[in-house]
């Protein structure tokens, strides 16, 4: 059963380990993530994220089919893995010690 809408099925092989619906969630795998499955994810997501983007704008985030939602949630992941990706080259925020910080509010349709 597909997690996304149509469109959107090369993603689809990215729904299950990445559409997850909290930011603690995300957080540990992105934790427990290499930088070779972070990649790929970023590598598929990135180029159709302005289109992603388009399409779930199109709903109330109050209304969101379960598709969309899992879409989100693959949005907000995108987001999670960015800056190891772009910036750091590791999971880790380096330099932090064990410095952390728990998000109590987070964007939820």
């Amino acid at each position: 059963m597909a997690m996304l809408p149509g469109q959107f099925a090369d993603l689809e092989t990215f729904a299950p380990t990445w559409c997850l619906a909290s930011e603690p969630e995300r957080l540990a795998k992105r934790l427990s993530s290499t930088m070779a499955e972070m990649q790929a994810f970023y590598d598929a997501i990135v180029p159709v994220a302005e289109e992603v983007i388009a399409h779930l704008g199109t709903f109330s985030l109050d209304a969101l089919p379960e598709e969309e939602t899992n879409l989100l949630h693959l949005v907000y992941s995108m987001i999670q893995v960015s800056f190891p990706v772009e910036c750091w080259h590791q999971p880790n925020v380096p330099d932090t010690g064990s410095a952390t910080f728990d998000c109590v509010v987070e964007p939820v349709p």
